[in-house]
C-alpha cells in the first residue's frame, strides 16, 4: 500500500517539527513538506499535490482558512484536516465551510492523530470527540443555510453575510466569524445593499427577514 503523503502547514517551528518527527515514524505516512504560511501552504499543495494537508488555522498573512479554500479549489482531490487550538464554533464551521474534511485538536494524542490522518487520506470525514458532538448538535438544529433562490443575485458568501446580518450581528462580529477583514465585509456588504436595491443595513435586514432569515436567533 502506498503511504499518505502529508503537507504540514503550521508556524511554530517545535509543534512542526515534532509533528514531523512522529509522522515519519509511521510506516504508512511520507512527510513531503513543512509550511509556515498559508500563501506557502497553498503553494506548496498545488506543487507536492500531497494526499493529504495538515492546517493550522491561526498563521501570518493568508491564514488556514482561506488556505484550505484556496487548496480545495485548485486541488479538490488534496484533503485537508485542520489540526488547531480553536474549538470555538466560528472556526470550526468556517473550516468546514472552507472544504476541511476533518478538525482536530492539538492536545490529541499522537495515535489519535495518526489515526484522523489516515481516515481523511480514505476520504471519511472525523473531528475530536469534543468537536464531533458540537458539529451534531449544530446539524441537529434548524438549518441555517440560506437557499439560493431566495435570493439568486448574490454569491454563497453573500448570502452567508446576509443571513449572519439578519441574526443581528455587528460587522466586526461577522468578521470574526467567518475570518474576514471589517473592511472586506464592508465591500461585501456594499455589494450586497446594491444587489438587493436597499439604501442600508435596516432595509437589508427587513428584507432578509421578510424571506426568513434569522428569526430563531438573536
Amino acid at each position: 500500500m502506498d503511504s499518505l503523503r502529508v503537507l504540514i502547514a503550521d508556524d511554530h517551528p517545535l509543534f512542526r517539527h515534532g509533528l514531523s518527527g512522529a509522522l515519519e515514524a509511521a510506516a504508512d505516512i511520507e512527510v513531503v513538506g513543512e509550511a509556515t504560511t498559508g500563501a506557502e501552504a497553498t503553494a506548496l499543495a498545488e506543487t507536492l499535490q500531497p494526499d493529504v494537508v495538515l492546517m493550522d488555522i491561526q498563521m501570518p498573512g493568508t491564514n488556514g482558512i482561506e488556505a484550505t479554500r484556496s487548496i480545495v479549489q485548485t486541488s479538490p482531490q488534496i484533503r485537508v484536516l485542520v489540526l488547531t487550538m480553536f474549538q470555538d464554533d466560528a472556526s470550526v464551521f468556517t473550516a468546514m465551510r472552507a472544504g476541511a474534511r476533518g478538525y482536530v485538536l492539538k492536545d490529541a494524542e499522537k495515535e489519535d492523530i495518526l489515526r484522523a490522518i489516515r481516515a481523511v487520506g480514505r476520504g471519511e470525514a472525523i473531528f475530536s470527540p469534543a468537536i464531533a458532538s458540537r458539529v451534531i448538535d449544530f446539524f441537529a438544529a434548524t438549518n441555517r443555510a440560506v437557499p439560493k433562490e431566495a435570493f439568486p443575485v448574490l454569491t454563497e458568501r453573500e448570502r452567508e453575510i446576509l443571513l449572519l446580518l439578519a441574526e443581528g450581528h455587528t460587522n466586526p462580529a461577522i468578521a470574526k466569524e467567518l475570518m474576514l477583514s471589517p473592511k472586506t465585509v464592508s465591500n461585501y456588504l456594499s455589494n450586497i445593499f446594491g444587489k438587493l436595491q436597499v439604501a442600508d443595513r435596516a432595509e437589508a435586514i427587513l428584507r432578509a427577514r421578510e424571506a426568513g432569515l434569522g428569526q430563531d436567533r438573536v
